[in-house]
């Protein structure tokens, strides 16, 4: 078989005829529109209601290319359920300025704060894989994901009021269960204990409560593990066991500072 023909045979036995470029241009334009990103192009409120009714085509086609050439999706849902979405993706930008001694507004929150946008695309995704919608999803938070470095799987439950800073090197697993008013810093693994494909449909990955801060490099790991609310986790913990409400889990490292070249103490080096 010449390599035409094998670039023919998967393209016509391939399970979605999705363009991926256009999906990930879809969900970065809506991004940029909703949050006031663009210049003043859209003051007047008819250009804003000609944009609206732009994306809404545009979304019906990527739905219909997800189905095969089958509207097989309602296409009402996702911008029926927009106000409730959005509104809590205004909340999550103020909790994140007002918790970030480094945030100046808000408006530079969503602007500029890669955490904003990976929660965004992560809670549009979302509204998405409740109403069934395969690959879609995936193609938005991976889109996040390659550009913010934070990999926010779009099937985990995410509550209200969700804080991310820095947010480089972040993971949360598909089964992910986080509360109202979470604070995550960089490099925090919320994953699973064991990755096998017989687990596809067991809850593998970790509970978070309400109130709970995780600080920059804790790994916690395991369907059945609870962080109880209000904890405090510390940077560099691993945790494959529940905690209680109200626990403060750090990890006790020795860390030792001495003068560099000591008085009468030779210098000698061992390689």
């Amino acid at each position: 078989m010449s390599f035409a023909k094998q670039l023919h045979t998967g393209y016509t036995a391939r399970k979605f005829n999705i363009d991926k470029k256009k999906t990930e241009e879809f969900i970065d334009s809506l991004f940029r529109f909703i949050f006031y990103l663009e210049k003043n192009s859209c003051a007047q409120l008819s250009e804003i209601e000609r944009r609206l009714k732009n994306f809404k085509i545009q979304f019906e086609e990527i739905l219909v290319s997800a189905s095969n050439g089958r509207n097989s999706h309602d296409t009402g849902f996702f911008f029926d359920t927009f106000p409730q979405v959005y509104q809590a993706l205004e909340d999550d930008a103020r909790f994140i300025y007002e918790n970030d001694p480094a945030a100046q507004s808000v408006e530079e929150v969503k602007f500029s704060y890669p955490g904003f946008f990976a929660i965004a695309v992560y809670r549009l995704a979302h509204e998405l894989v409740k109403n069934g919608v395969p690959l879609i999803p995936r193609i938005w938070t991976e889109y996040a994901h390659s550009k913010t470095g934070i990999d926010i799987h779009p099937g985990a439950r995410i509550g209200r009021n969700f804080f991310i800073d820095h947010g480089t090197g972040i993971v949360i697993g598909e089964t992910t269960v986080i509360g109202d008013n979470v604070k995550l810093y960089q490099g925090v693994t919320l994953g699973a204990l064991s990755v096998t494909k017989e687990l596809q449909n067991r809850k593998r990955h970790p509970s978070i409560g309400d109130n709970v801060v995780i600080y920059a490099n804790a790994t916690i790991l395991g369907g059945q593990t609870v962080i109880g609310r209000d904890s405090l986790i510390g940077g560099n913990v691993w945790i494959t066991e529940s905690v209680a409400p109200n626990s403060v889990v750090f990890h006790k490292g020795l860390v030792t500072v001495r003068n560099k070249i000591p008085e009468n103490e030779p210098i000698n080096f061992i390689i």
